[in-house]
């Protein structure tokens, strides 16, 4: 019987806790529609699908994982921005050797690097505005080719930097 209470005790008090506190933390409260423009690629070094790739991945990641609708026009948040810098460059040589039939050759890593140049506008909330840059790279060893550092380092690297894009918009911890 004891147990019984005890367990109905414990049902009570999650479901009471869970209507006092909303664990999304969530800073979007009376923002209903979103506009993000694409991101176009304006740095010296162009990967040809960075632009929409990048464009496309951050608008799905917001209205997947928000309550926001898209729309064209009169939204009540604006993103925009664009890529502003795009580097790949050698960053260490291994203590990793690798024997060739021409010698012993020494394995080097490359980095890249991205940063995007983010314009944040909240009309409902316009002290929450911001012009900001966001980085973040990707160390990889530089055996690679063109085609897979444009495949694996380069999504490693956007979804960085659209993880911290969502959480400075987003989260409000």
């Amino acid at each position: 019987m004891n147990q019984l209470k005890n367990l109905l005790l414990l049902i009570v008090s999650v479901g009471f806790l869970n209507s006092c506190y909303s664990f999304t933390g969530s800073s979007l409260t009376d923002e209903k529609t979103v506009q993000i423009n694409e991101f176009p690629n304006n740095s010296a070094l162009v990967n040809p699908t960075l632009s929409q790739q990048f464009s496309t991945d951050i608008q799905n990641r917001f209205l997947q994982r928000t309550t926001l609708k898209g729309t064209k026009s009169n939204p009540d948040i604006l993103i925009e921005g664009e890529i502003t810098d795009y580097t790949i460059s050698p960053t260490t040589i291994t203590s990793t050797t690798q024997q060739t039939s021409a010698g012993t050759i020494q394995e080097s890593q490359n980095k890249l690097t991205i940063t995007v140049k983010v314009r944040y506008e909240n009309k409902l909330h316009p002290e929450l505005n911001f012009d900001k840059n966001f980085s973040d790279e990707a160390v990889f060893n530089s055996s690679l080719s063109q085609d897979q550092i444009e495949t694996s380092q380069v999504k490693i690297a956007t979804d960085r930097i659209i993880n911290k894009i969502f959480n400075d918009i987003v989260a409000n911890w």
